[in-house]
């Protein structure tokens, strides 16, 4: 993380080495604008929020994994923007950039890895037979994946740090990373519709015992809402990588409307939407549905 931080403090150095706010004007400065206030602090508020929220709700369910992932995607995303406010003060502090950019650039893959947790409890109340490969496979692949993304760009930034010709290589192995993201979530959402589109065609074939969780509307708000969540979380990482592709101070990266609606609201509606219809239900239920088709094996084989 430490690479990271001082990879891009030096990439964003480059860009007006000289600046402060006494000599440059705001336009001048990485972001060309001072972020606003009044969104900045909503969006504070909402993250802070939602971070109590998936604490009590975590704990209640004893949902641990899935709290761990959403608390801290929702607590970076608060450090995150309290940097940018910081900004405020002074658009060229390198330490209020590197607090929002290292922040804001993690968070939405703890959010996405508490996204991949759930496809295999969702898969283990239908039952195990719709999935071409074991569910707990779901989460051992797509947090791997998850991990190795951001592993990847440390290793670019550590490259970039080194400086001369290494510091384009590593530009484009931190790039690498960012879109390893992306392709990561693509193949979960490919996988996900492929266990739909086995649900669909095999209605009347699921697992008894999740029968009444499976007609409830929370269940069903549920699917929807992940849906949604999952859709956000993608639509922002495409967002990110267009933002640090055309390089420092590019027009995309100083459109503020954009990245408040493409990646602050975007994380909003996926951490929010997870509280209203917070998994834990879910798990439970997946559990209950493990023990009980154990139970019965395990009878069959004493008849």
């Amino acid at each position: 993380m430490d690479q990271i931080v001082s990879f891009l403090l030096e990439r964003a150095d480059n860009v007006h080495h000289d600046c402060t706010k006494e000599t440059c004007t705001v336009k001048e400065s990485v972001y060309g604008y001072y972020p606003s206030k009044p969104v900045n602090l909503i969006l504070v508020i909402v993250f802070g929020l939602s971070l109590i929220a998936h604490l009590y709700q975590g704990a209640r369910s004893r949902a641990w994994t899935f709290m761990v992932a959403l608390v801290v995607g929702t607590m970076t995303e608060v450090i995150g923007y309290i940097g940018r406010l910081l900004m405020r003060n002074d658009p060229f502090s390198k330490a209020y950039l590197g607090i929002q950019l290292v922040c804001l650039t993690v968070a939405p893959a703890f959010i996405a890895g508490g996204i991949y947790l759930t496809l295999k409890h969702i898969i283990i109340v239908y039952g195990a037979q719709f999935s071409r490969i074991k569910p707990t496979w779901y989460t051992r692949i797509f947090i791997f994946c998850d991990v190795m993304g951001i592993l990847i760009q440390t290793a670019g930034a550590a490259m970039a740090a080194g400086g001369g010709n290494s510091v384009t290589i590593g530009n484009d192995v931190m790039m690498v990373g960012l879109v390893s993201q992306v392709v990561t979530l693509a193949i979960f959402g490919l996988m996900a519709v492929d266990v739909f589109f086995r649900v669909r065609r095999h209605r009347g074939q699921f697992a008894p015992s999740a029968e009444a969780l499976r007609a409830s509307k929370q269940f069903k708000g549920f699917l929807i809402a992940v849906g949604v969540a999952y859709c956000t979380i993608f639509i922002r990482c495409v967002y990110r990588i267009a933002e640090m592709a055309g390089g420092w101070s590019n027009p995309i990266m100083q459109d503020q409307i954009a990245f408040i609606i493409l990646d602050g609201a975007m994380c909003v509606v996926a951490v929010v939407a997870l509280n209203v219809f917070h998994p834990g239900f879910l798990f439970r239920q997946s559990y209950a549905t493990i023990k009980a088709e154990k139970m019965q094996s395990e009878n069959m084989v004493m008849a």
